[in-house]
């Protein structure tokens, strides 16, 4: 697979506080193209940040129906992926690629 097909399955870094806290147990979160697999997202990752994958777990959250000035919109559905990685390895997700 080639790099490009890896950075259109990871899009970006989840950097909230429960990921903060997930990252101490050598686990990182990332946005991920919603019609990624787990085997694609493991591999993405293994590839892009040359560090040994154990797990991947996937949350989609649905989008939310939203008002903006009386209209009724819709926002996309995200897809999630808690990566956990193999002791020893890390990410630095503040850092960027």
């Amino acid at each position: 697979m080639s790099d490009l097909k890896h950075f259109d399955i990871i899009r970006s870094p989840v950097i909230t506080e429960k990921s903060t806290v997930a990252s101490e147990q050598n686990k990182v979160v990332f946005k991920v193209a919603n019609n990624a697999s787990k085997p694609e997202i493991k591999a993405a990752v293994e590839a892009l940040f040359g560090v040994k994958v154990t797990a991947v777990n996937t949350i989609v959250r649905k989008g939310k129906v939203k008002r903006f000035k009386g209209r009724i919109g819709q926002q996309s559905d995200v897809k999630k992926a808690i990566v956990t990685l193999k002791d020893g390895d890390s990410i630095d997700v503040t850092t960027g690629l």
